[in-house]
């Protein structure tokens, strides 16, 4: 692993890994996540927010989008990934199998911390209830507020936090980062989709990953301090998959 294509990991590695480096993250995430709150508030991001939001649709009819007739269905289809009934199912079959495995201390911490972060996702909306786009017709149904988005946060949460934890079943650094990719792919392309189907603004969206990346940040500084506490989760950990 000391040449090669890998090489970069190990720096990345120590540094993401130890506890001051995930903490450092968090703070970083927060802090960002506020700054752009409040520029959200302000209404400093809505005139860019609406010029994006325009410019993915026909000039001539902003109910069309812009791109092949079969992108905004197969939009839809992606942005489902980051809705909740996807997600609740995608938790359950995960904690399932950590019944199954055995783990039952890790598969109540992983619910919880997941739960924990939808929990905080209502309470932001809440907060803030910044409205829907209203500058094109939506491309799909909406049940909330605006800002940070459902979506991009909840998959954020959702699949961050279960990458990791499978992760730590990989032995190689190159399966670990090859999960936390998908991961992190999957929060992405749920977002970007919440734009062009018209029903966030980017700043949304943005606000909902940094949140998301924060919250599933925080878990794992927390996983780790539970674990070092707790010899039975320790045991969980390193026992090996029936």
């Amino acid at each position: 692993m000391s040449r090669g294509p890998w090489r970069w990991l190990s720096g990345w590695d120590a540094m993401v890994t130890r506890p001051l480096g995930l903490l450092l993250l968090v703070v970083a995430c927060v802090l960002g996540f506020v700054v752009l709150s409040d520029e959200v508030h302000e209404g400093d991001t809505q005139d860019i927010d609406e010029r994006i939001v325009r410019s993915l649709r026909r000039e001539e009819d902003p109910a069309l989008p812009r791109g092949p007739w079969w992108l905004a269905e197969t939009a839809r289809d992606v942005t489902s990934l980051g809705g909740f009934p996807v997600l609740s199912l995608l938790t359950a079959a995960v904690c399932g199998f950590l019944v199954v495995a055995r783990r039952y201390r890790t598969s109540l911490f992983v619910l919880a911390s997941i739960v924990g972060g939808w929990i905080l996702n209502a309470l932001l909306k809440n907060l803030f209830h910044r409205p829907r786009p209203s500058v094109v017709p939506h491309l799909t149904e909406t049940m909330s507020t605006s800002f940070p988005s459902g979506h991009a946060m909840l998959s954020a949460i959702t699949y961050l936090t279960l990458g990791a934890l499978l992760a730590q079943f990989a032995e190689h650094r190159r399966v670990k980062v090859y999960l936390l990719t998908v991961a992190l792919i999957l929060s992405v392309l749920v977002g970007c989709t919440r734009v062009y189907l018209g029903v966030h603004y980017p700043s949304d969206v943005l606000g909902g990953w940094v949140a998301g990346l924060a919250w599933a940040l925080f878990v794992t500084v927390a996983a780790r301090t539970v674990r070092r506490r707790s010899p039975a989760l320790r045991e969980e950990a390193q026992r090996p998959v029936e």
